[in-house]
């Protein structure tokens, strides 16, 4: 069983590791093209998804509520990373 800093440290290990892999495969991919731009709305949007979780775990008591939410926080993020990415929805914010 994790303790509570364990799972605390775990929900900002994960942004912290996608970032890493984004910065390696920035410097080592001809093919993996982001600017600083790019970089801080991704970090601003993995690790404000990770606060968001966070509170959520501390502040919903009820155990299917809290996995419920926390799904639809990651569906969210997931969904705006393919707006940002190919313009799915054709906002103006779209990539493409």
């Amino acid at each position: 069983m994790m303790t509570q800093k364990q799972k605390t440290t775990m929900i900002y290990f994960v942004p912290t590791l996608i970032m890493v892999f984004a910065v390696l495969g920035n410097l080592f991919s001809k093919e993996f093209n982001w600017s600083p731009a790019d970089f801080l709305i991704a970090g601003i949007l993995l690790f404000g998804t990770a606060i968001i979780i966070d509170l959520i775990r501390r502040i919903v008591k009820n155990k299917t509520y809290k996995i419920l939410l926390c799904i639809v926080v990651l569906f969210i993020l997931i969904l705006t990373g393919v707006e940002l990415a190919v313009g799915l929805f054709g906002t103006p914010f779209a990539g493409s």
